[in-house]
């Protein structure tokens, strides 16, 4: 079995729900992540590549029908490269990454890109076919922005509980209160905000529609402003829209490859694929899931928490990320450093490529050798992904 490798990643910045980049079609977002993220390797041959591993959540709108391809046509690579698009909801983007590093540890290519997209602003309405023809009555149309639509009669109604539901009952499970909430999203926000005027992420964002950085970043946040928010969910829950991610737009990608493929790629690499982890539970406790799935990945990556340096976790909401990081019992310190996506946004496909992004140039930062990068997935699921730092820049 061979290691796999990833060399490079770029990312769109993240636009707010009709926001700046509502007039951007996804597989344009997908498209100019997929062309930025090889603008960084000029001296590789495009038709190298072995295959594109994409994800998307949605595909019911201009996602649908392949988007991986479409963004490879799009993006003017040789018609040889080939595309598939893998939808694991929140994990899309991180389930293509695993899937690539597969595919290169199998020898089955040497080089692989993956990446993810998501349009929340222009996820389309869908209307169901009729059950004969020409029905008279009125049809609903449903949103495919977020969660459940069409939902079949037989699934148990308390498993189709909203997001925001399924983490009031996190709360109440784990006894998270809103004050923890509130400050945990405050720093989200002042973390990213220190992040991009400090230019950490000035070489991993290319800009598209004129937007040059994540549009959801308010650095005036602060838990006292966060306090005065009504609860979104319950009128007597602690679940708002300033401690949740929020709706988001963009595209993310990431160049992996073998170790013999660094000389056609024209780059060293930056961090190994370690370990994978997948874990599934009852759907109500999504938020939860990354706890085994990251210990599911670090045991297969044969180390444990005490090695670890840095953690990337999805923020899709302040109580489920806290609820993992004190199960896990880290140092919260090492977690999300750059800020997270309450305050930098959560597309749902392209979420899984920022934090690999994101935590293969923390550990360089940090000199840290190893890294984990989770992610909770509606419907009961979670992925985890553990990097090891190569380069010069690790303390021995």
């Amino acid at each position: 079995m061979k290691d796999a490798y990833l060399y490079t990643a770029a990312r769109t910045p993240f636009g707010r729900f009709g926001g700046a980049l509502a007039g951007v079609r996804p597989d344009d977002l997908a498209a100019t992540a997929l062309t930025g993220v090889l603008e960084q390797a000029p001296d590789l041959d495009r038709a190298a590549i072995g295959d594109v591993v994409w994800g998307n959540a949605n595909g019911a709108g201009e996602d649908n029908r392949n988007v991986g391809r479409m963004a490879v046509l799009l993006a003017g690579l040789p018609v040889s490269v080939p595309a598939t698009t893998v939808n694991r909801l929140c994990g899309s983007g991180l389930d293509a990454a695993v899937i690539a590093s597969r595919t290169l540890e199998s020898g089955d290519a040497d080089i692989v890109v993956a990446g993810g997209v998501e349009s929340m602003t222009r996820a389309p309405w869908v209307l169901p076919k009729p059950d004969r023809a020409h029905p008279a009555g009125n049809v609903t149309a449903v949103s495919t922005t977020l969660g459940w639509r069409l939902v079949n009669p037989a699934m148990p109604e308390e498993w189709t509980a909203s997001l925001g539901e399924c983490n009031e009952l996190l709360q109440e499970k784990f006894s998270i209160s809103r004050e923890r909430q509130d400050a945990f999203a405050a720093r989200s926000h002042r973390l990213a905000a220190r992040a991009w005027d400090e230019g950490f992420y000035d070489e991993l964002v290319v800009p598209v529609a004129g937007l040059t950085r994540d549009e959801g970043i308010r650095p005036g946040t602060d838990p006292g402003k966060l306090a005065a928010l009504k609860p979104s969910f319950r009128p007597d829950g602690t679940i708002t829209a300033g401690n949740a991610s929020p709706l988001s737009d963009g595209a993310s990608a990431v160049l992996l490859g073998t170790a013999a493929a660094a000389d056609r790629i024209g780059l060293d690499p930056v961090a190994r694929i370690a370990g994978r982890g997948v874990h599934a539970v009852d759907p109500r406790l999504f938020g939860f899931a990354p706890v085994e799935a990251a210990e599911r990945a670090l045991r297969r990556a044969d180390i444990g928490w005490g090695d670890v340096g840095a953690v990337e976790l999805n923020e899709a909401f302040a109580v489920q990320s806290l609820a993992c990081v004190d199960a896990w019992g880290i140092d919260p310190e090492i977690v999300n450093t750059r800020g997270g996506a309450i305050a930098l946004g959560h597309p749902l496909g392209a979420s899984g490529g920022r934090l690999l992004a994101t935590l293969a140039k923390v550990l360089r930062q940090r000199r840290a050798r190893w890294g984990v990068a989770a992610i909770c997935i509606g419907v009961g699921q979670a992925l985890a992904v553990v990097l090891e730092n190569v380069t010069d820049e690790v303390s021995r």
